[in-house]
């Protein structure tokens, strides 16, 4: 299969919460094209079991396929932990997932080898993270929390108001007693309310995925020569497949930038 350089990036997620990669990948590649999928209709995907989370996985990438991607990037940590490994074989483009680099990342910031993570029910039943972080540095004591209500309520409700904050209060509380100096954001819904985060965890470092899977992205480009010249502005589009007017007005909120028409696709 003949891959232009020309070729948009294919980004999705089960929601909005992949606007917060979408726009790292959008900064360190201005003059990329990109695709993103919002799978709104399938939301939250932390519920949903490997079986179905893999069904999804496939329908969208064959739809960002169709529309000539070079590559894809999930960027949802439940996605990748339950999808990666069968996209990466299945695939004619490189795939790339939100959850590697962010373990290595925390792997190499930790300065008390003992780290954190905050997820989606799925994610942290999969173990994908506890076994990456322990293949970098098997002396890491590892601390996973699932936040089963946290992604819900940062989408669909006021991701600012208490209701959030008190969650982010209870969900941090074991990280605080583990003595974690690192946590690993384990779901792209969670950057949004970063300042939340930071104050719950003073002095923490946390590891959000869109700042470290784009350096990925752009190393793995360059390495196959398929950068775009730098002399343009790239372009942007979204789909999702759920309310296309719901996901503009929630996606602005989170990208900070406007969406344009959102197509709708099942």
């Amino acid at each position: 299969m003949d891959i232009s350089r020309d070729a948009p990036i294919g980004v999705f997620d089960s929601g909005v919460g992949g606007l917060t990669v979408l726009d790292e990948l959008l900064v360190a590649l201005p003059a990329e094209d990109f695709v993103y999928f919002g799978d709104t209709a399938f939301f939250p995907y932390g519920d949903k079991s490997p079986e179905r989370l893999r069904e999804r996985a496939i329908a969208i990438s064959d739809w960002l396929l169709g529309h000539g991607v070079k590559l894809i990037v999930i960027a949802c940590n439940t996605a990748t932990a339950a999808a990666l490994d069968h996209l990466q074989r299945a695939c004619p483009v490189p795939v790339m997932g939100v959850m590697a680099p962010e373990a290595h990342a925390a792997v190499q910031t930790t300065r008390n080898r003992r780290v954190g993570l905050l997820a989606t029910v799925a994610t942290v039943d999969s173990g994908s993270y506890a076994r990456m972080v322990g293949a970098h540095d098997a002396g890491v004591e590892f601390t996973s929390v699932a936040c089963p209500e946290l992604a819900p309520a940062i989408q669909d409700g006021d991701p600012f108001g208490h209701e959030v904050a008190d969650l982010v209060r209870g969900y941090v509380a074991p990280l605080r007693e583990a003595g974690v100096d690192t946590v690993i954001l384990g779901c792209t819904h969670y950057p949004v309310v970063d300042k939340l985060l930071r104050r719950a965890l003073p002095g923490v470092t946390l590891i959000k995925s869109g700042e470290e899977l784009a350096r990925e992205v752009v190393v793995s480009l360059g390495r196959r020569e398929m950068l775009r010249d730098a002399d343009r502005e790239g372009e942007y589009s979204c789909a999702c497949s759920g309310d296309p007017a719901q996901f503009a007005t929630l996606g602005a909120r989170f990208l900070q930038m406007p969406l344009g028409d959102v197509l709708q696709h099942d």
